[in-house]
């Protein structure tokens, strides 16, 4: 029988990476969290891609079998927040939607596919927490299985972050093939990588950071086995870095490498790292690098951390889309304030979409900048591939659906409202819009609107009178709801 332990402000970040599963508890402790329990397993889920792209069923199971043993460990804490975040190969995996729901069930929690920029901007949160110098200029590099993620940033601050579709895995099974190291592959292997950054480098060059820090596993690995091994100049280096290759290639064969510092289940991966590492110390020209034992998972915990304090990250991402894309900011406040009224007033069964209303509402006319009648469409585009710190992929996509649905035939969203709480959304988000264009200064309490199996709503009479054009918009809105088989009764009142 678990044994549950008692605990306040306590987080969980589970990160489901290209190369191993891990899992961070924390417990919020003055102006730190600190880190209570911490899981790793090495499920080599990049190598688990067959040729098409697809998770082979091994690698399925494999993943299921360690989020179920995930799962155990996090029922054994009183947890305020959990969030557990999928990264590259579940980002390429062509059956990783497919995959999710079986995922999710065995941790028992929801799990975002992120992108990799929201995964860079985690990564330097986590770091930015752990260094003590807050207004220092900074470069950021984590070079994980599937991706690699550079973050320029002052203090907490994020200047800039790029993520880059170049890791471990595959690096070290395109090059190193069967385990096989020399020279030539090695040199092959680092060409290859700079290729990758040597456009987007100019901005990461060394004027514009006074330090550069490593936050992945594999560069804090690669650290070590340089310093217990006293090679080159004993630093993440050129010097040492370039010594570590040496090393390796005299080994000739993964399955012989025997150093200090590198666990044997982790050379296979280490190799294709380094060649990546060495690519963007001369990419980048980077003289030293200081490995520092932060990054996603304790982004994340303090991303849920900052969540609980009403300082959510997504709020800024949305004001800015906002000013950059010229939304009439009291239109937008008119009917997020309504839509949101009438949401809570359709009692929905939880509270996955009342924020996503919200800033779908703020947001919905950000199209006009592109066309003043297909605007939701535009903006519907927009909202799902726009960078927008702090949001999942999946919060983006609901977004998406939310504001293509605002206005016309509900026809392109039929699936989706197969969720009630969805269609709720949908519906409050509908007529508040309505009302705001018949320029009906209303709130909530002036109108009744229910939806169960039938939609049910009570109009001010005068309002039908005085705005002659609600009624042609309530018979609209009729009949695109019984195109999607929902039958939507009005009465006017008094």
């Amino acid at each position: 029988m678990t044994t549950i332990q008692k605990e306040a402000s306590m987080y969980a970040a589970v990160d489901l990476g290209s190369n191993s599963f891990r899992l961070h508890i924390g417990k919020h402790d003055g102006d730190a969290i600190r880190v209570l329990k911490s899981v790793r397993e090495p499920i080599r889920l990049a190598a688990g891609l067959d040729a098409k792209g697809n998770l082979t069923e091994a690698a399925m199971q494999s993943a299921l079998a360690c989020l179920r043993n995930f799962q155990a460990v996090l029922s054994g804490y009183r947890l305020d927040a959990v969030r557990v975040v999928a990264t590259s190969t579940l980002r390429v995996a062509r059956n990783g939607a497919a995959f999710l729901p079986a995922a999710e069930q065995a941790i028992g929690y929801p799990i975002e596919i992120i992108s990799g920029e929201e995964e860079g901007r985690l990564i330097y949160m986590g770091v930015a927490s752990a260094l003590a110098e807050p207004s220092e200029r900074r470069l950021v590099i984590d070079i994980g299985g599937g991706s690699t993620e550079i973050i320029l940033g002052r203090g907490a601050d994020i200047e800039r972050v790029e993520s880059f579709s170049i890791g471990t895995v595959k690096q070290s099974l395109s090059f190193f093939v069967d385990g096989r190291i020399d020279a030539v592959s090695y040199e092959a292997a680092i060409l290859s990588a700079r290729s990758h950054f040597e456009d987007a480098a100019p901005p990461y060059h060394p004027q514009f950071w006074k330090q550069a820090y490593g936050s992945s596993g594999t560069i804090r690995a690669i650290a070590d086995i340089i310093a217990k091994n006293n090679l080159g100049d004993g630093k993440l280096s050129a010097a040492g870095l370039d010594a570590l290759k040496l090393r390796f290639i005299a080994f000739g064969q993964v399955a012989l490498i025997d150093m200090p510092g590198l666990r044997p289940d982790r050379a296979g991966t280490i190799i294709g790292g380094l060649a990546i590492l060495i690519a963007l110390v001369r990419e980048l020209d980077i003289g030293v690098m200081q490995p520092v034992e932060a990054g996603l998972r304790l982004g994340v915990m303090w991303d849920l951390y900052l969540r609980s304090m009403q300082r959510d990250r997504r709020e800024e991402s949305v004001a800015a889309l906002a000013l950059k894309f010229h939304v009439d900011q009291e239109r937008a406040r008119r009917v997020a304030q309504l839509a949101s009224d009438m949401y809570l007033q359709l009692k929905p069964a939880g509270d996955g979409c009342a924020k996503l209303l919200r800033w779908s509402a703020l947001l919905h006319e950000m199209g006009m900048v592109v066309s003043q009648t297909g605007y939701h469409k535009h903006a519907a585009y927009m909202i799902e591939n726009a960078d927008m710190p702090g949001f999942t992929t999946r919060e983006q996509r609901i977004m998406s659906k939310l504001i293509l649905a605002q206005k016309g035939n509900l026809r392109k969203v039929t699936e989706a409202l197969a969720d009630t709480d969805f269609a709720r959304a949908v519906l409050a988000l509908r007529v508040a819009i309505l009302l705001m264009h018949a320029r009906i200064d209303a709130d909530a309490g002036e109108l009744k609107l229910r939806m169960k199996n039938r939609i049910d709503l009570e109009i001010r009479r005068e309002w039908v009178g005085s705005h002659p054009t609600v009624s042609y918009w309530i018979e609209k809105e009729q009949e695109w709801w019984d195109e999607v088989g929902v039958d939507f009764s009005v009465r006017s009142v008094a």
